[in-house]
């Protein structure tokens, strides 16, 4: 299955990306440029200045956006960063805020659609509310004969809303918390589950309000703490946003993926973490943006235009400062390297890359140092110099078995784990880069709001996929849907989620495409 999912996914990127990326470049053009334009108007609607209480829907226009926000910002901004520098250089970045800013008027528009062709449905209990996405504006706005795509898409959203928006953020929430705490990951699914339980049971207007006050929370506590650790590094400021600009075009300095001139390795990168980070034209934010109380469907548009701008203009580049600043994505650290681990991976160095290959047979060892053509890496990047002791002061010598996932020594003793200086990549990078910066307040800054965006993450995700459970099977069908979330939620704290999240990548790609 991971094979095939693997076929699926790499081939669907490429797919994935033209489209998306055109689509982006097609609207800012035929929409004049809408996204500067209509920025400030956007600021305004939100700001609750053209709210009508008597208008048709379920929340206002800042309730809807926090919503959306809610479920846009999260753990990639944190890890997503982290991920791209690592393997694209600090020029993927550049390459994010393209995608973001080509992404403002795709939201734009799929939101103005949902909001016109949104349409008033009611629950098992006769409650009614207000449903809309591009399941409706793809049946109502293309015609009946478009109904097989609109269902395609509906479906591909439920997946997407249980997976990714879900059971991975429920596990990723669970790993921390064992790691830091060393809390059962059962625990920490059971009440986080029980949160997410009471919040959506209440439905949009619950959710709106939760989140209407959970995302600013959280964006306030994340972007604060990351300015002053970017002030305390003032110095480094200029010089990493050159870094940014230069390393776009003619990238050398990544640490995993990119040599010297490798262009489509940093694009690529960028892009998709960009387009990932923002959702723009995934088609989840006009779900909740159609509930917002408006008479004008446009008014609600640039609302969402504002969107990416949040997410990645400005916290994903916080994050990127933080990172550069410091210094930390370039950086080995003393790493416990638990041979058992998925952090480990095979290469074989290819010019100044790092190239991921298949598992060897044996890996020779002399005095620390792989002597062997593949080599044993740590986040993709091989480990220098492995040692048998934390202090590394005695060196490894003999020959790594990966399939029995031990190290042998020449007197035949055995290890699970070894220690060396390794790169570090994704949540943990940017941890380190806030505790280069600030401490244990850092750590604790990214803990809580790792915590919070997980949660308020699942929250919104929610929403999305009873308003696609209601288009397929009839409004009976929430009460259902919202019991089946919360269980999985609990399931993605306690499972591996290997296949699950290379599922969760499919079915985000065909709901997009």
């Amino acid at each position: 299955m991971e094979l095939i999912l693997d076929f699926l996914n790499h081939h669907l990127e490429k797919v994935l990306m033209v489209a998306l990326l055109g689509t982006g470049l097609f609207l800012t053009l035929r929409l004049g440029f809408i996204q500067f334009r209509k920025f400030f108007h956007g600021i305004a609607v939100v700001s609750g200045k053209y709210d009508d209480p008597d208008a048709i829907g379920d929340v206002t226009h800042f309730q809807a956006l926090t919503t959306a926000l809610s479920a846009t910002v999260g753990i990639g901004n944190i890890a997503g960063v982290a991920i791209a520098i690592h393997w694209g250089g600090p020029g993927a970045i550049f390459w994010m805020w393209v995608t973001a800013l080509l992404g403002m008027a795709t939201k734009f528009s799929e939101v103005t659609l949902a909001q016109h062709f949104r349409v008033s449905v009611k629950d098992g209990k006769g409650n009614s509310s207000i449903s809309g996405g591009p399941m409706y504006y793809i049946e109502k706005g293309l015609g009946k004969k478009w109904k097989p795509v609109a269902i395609f898409f509906a479906g591909a959203l439920i997946m997407m809303a249980m997976i990714s928006g879900n059971a991975i953020q429920a596990n990723t929430l669970a790993d921390l918390v064992k790691t830091v705490f060393d809390i059962p990951a059962f625990a920490t699914g059971l009440i986080s589950a029980a949160i997410v339980g009471l919040v959506i049971i209440g439905g949009i207007g619950r959710i709106g309000k939760v989140t209407s006050i959970l995302a600013p929370s959280m964006a306030a506590l994340y972007v604060g703490a990351g300015l002053i650790a970017i002030f305390l590094n003032h110095e480094a400021i200029i010089p990493s946003i050159n870094l940014i600009f230069t390393e776009a075009f003619n990238p050398t300095a990544g640490i995993a993926g990119t040599g010297t001139g490798v262009f489509m390795q940093t694009l690529m990168w960028g892009v998709r973490r960009g387009l990932f980070s923002n959702e723009a034209g995934q088609g989840s934010a006009p779900i909740a943006h159609s509930a917002a109380k408006t008479e004008e469907p446009v008014s609600e548009g640039v609302v969402a235009l504002l969107e990416p701008f949040i997410d990645t203009i400005v916290i994903c580049s916080i994050t990127a400062l933080v990172i550069l600043t410091t210094g930390v994505w370039k950086q080995t650290t003393g790493t416990d390297i638990n041979l058992n681990a998925t952090d480990i991976t095979y290469v074989h160095k290819v010019d100044n890359n790092f190239v991921p290959t298949e598992v060897p047979e044996l890996i020779l060892i002399e005095n620390g140092i792989q002597t062997s053509k593949v080599q044993m890496a740590w986040h993709e990047v091989s480990v220098e110099k492995l040692f048998i002791d934390k202090k590394m002061l005695i060196p490894f010598t003999g020959k790594l078995d990966p399939a029995l996932k031990i190290g042998i020594d020449e007197n035949s003793n055995t290890y699970t784990t070894l220690y060396g200086m390794a790169v570090e990549n994704s949540a943990p990078l940017t941890m380190l880069a806030y505790e280069t910066a600030l401490g244990k307040f850092g750590v604790v800054v990214v803990l809580l709001c790792v915590i919070l965006f997980a949660i308020s993450t699942a929250i919104s995700w929610s929403y999305y996929g009873d308003r696609c459970a209601i288009y397929l099977f009839g409004e009976s069908s929430i009460f259902t849907y919202r019991i089946v979330y919360v269980i999985m939620h609990f399931i993605g704290a306690i499972l591996s989620l290997n296949v699950i999240w290379k599922l969760g990548d499919l079915a985000m790609a065909l709901g997009t495409i």
